[in-house]
C-alpha cells in the first residue's frame, strides 16, 4: 500500500517526509485554500520537497469536461507530466477522464462514494479511485467495506485502477485497508502522527533507558558507556 500525505501545509509535509516513508502528496481545493497562498506556488514547493518521482495529485475545479481537460493540461504544464489529475467521478468527469487518460496522462477519480462510480472511473481509464472512507461512514454506510468492494471490483474485472483511500479519522481505518492490500492511502498529517504514537511504546523505551543509566550512568548511551 502506498503511503501519501493528504495536506498542503508545506512545513508539516516537510516534517513528515523527514521521518516517515512517504510516496507522495494529495491535495484538493479545500486543502489548498487553507494555505492562503497561490495554489501553484504551494504545489511547486510541495513538489520540491517530495521530489520529481513522488506522486502529486492535484484537482481540477471546472464542472464541464472540456474545461476539466484544459485545467488538467495547465496543471501538467506547471507541475510536470508525472502529476496525477484529480477529477470528480461525475458524468462530465468521466468524459474528461477518458480524454486525459487517452492522451496518456495519469488520472485520479475523486469524490467516490459508491462502488459503481469507481468502476466507471476505472473503465474510463483512471489510475486511482479515491473513496472517502470517513465521509461514507458519516452517511450511515461502511467506508472500509466500500473501499474493499471497490478494490475487489478492480481486481476481478482486470482493471489497472487502484484504490486511493482518503478521509480517515483514525489509525484503525488505515490498518484495516493496509491488511487488505489496497493500492494506496492518503492520510491527514494529524492521523499520520497517530499511526505510531503509543503510550506503551513510550513507557517501554523509558524503562530501557532507566535500566541502562542505572548500569552506566545518567545520560550514557552505547557511544560512551
Amino acid at each position: 500500500m502506498k503511503f501519501l500525505i493528504d495536506d498542503a501545509n508545506v512545513a508539516k509535509i516537510r516534517e513528515i517526509c523527514e521521518y516517515y516513508p512517504v510516496d507522495g502528496v494529495t491535495t484538493n481545493p479545500s486543502i489548498l485554500a487553507k494555505s492562503g497562498r497561490n495554489p501553484y506556488e504551494v504545489l511547486k514547493e510541495i513538489r520540491g520537497i517530495i521530489g520529481a518521482e513522488a506522486d502529486l495529485h492535484v484537482q481540477v475545479i471546472s464542472s464541464e469536461a472540456g474545461a476539466m481537460v484544459e485545467e488538467g493540461h495547465k496543471i501538467l504544464a506547471e507541475l510536470g507530466g508525472g502529476t496525477f489529475i484529480k477529477i470528480p467521478a461525475t458524468q462530465e468527469g468521466l468524459k474528461a477522464m477518458k480524454i486525459l487518460s487517452g492522451e496518456g496522462h495519469r488520472v485520479t477519480a475523486t469524490a467516490i462514494y459508491m462502488p459503481m462510480q469507481a468502476y466507471l472511473a476505472g473503465m474510463a481509464g483512471a489510475d486511482y479511485a479515491a473513496p472517502y472512507v470517513n465521509r461514507i461512514d458519516n452517511l450511515g454506510a461502511n467506508g472500509i467495506e466500500t473501499a474493499k468492494v471497490i478494490h475487489d471490483i478492480f481486481k476481478k474485472n482486470g482493471l489497472k485502477t487502484e484504490v486511493l483511500a482518503a478521509s480517515f479519522k483514525n489509525s484503525q481505518q488505515v490498518l484495516e485497508l493496509a491488511k487488505y492490500g489496497i493500492g494506496a492511502a492518503t492520510i491527514a498529517a494529524e492521523v499520520i502522527e497517530g499511526l505510531i504514537r503509543n503510550a506503551s511504546v513510550a513507557a517501554a523505551i523509558e524503562g530501557f533507558v532507566s535500566d541502562f543509566e542505572a548500569l552506566c550512568g545518567e545520560g550514557k548511551t552505547m557511544l560512551d558507556c
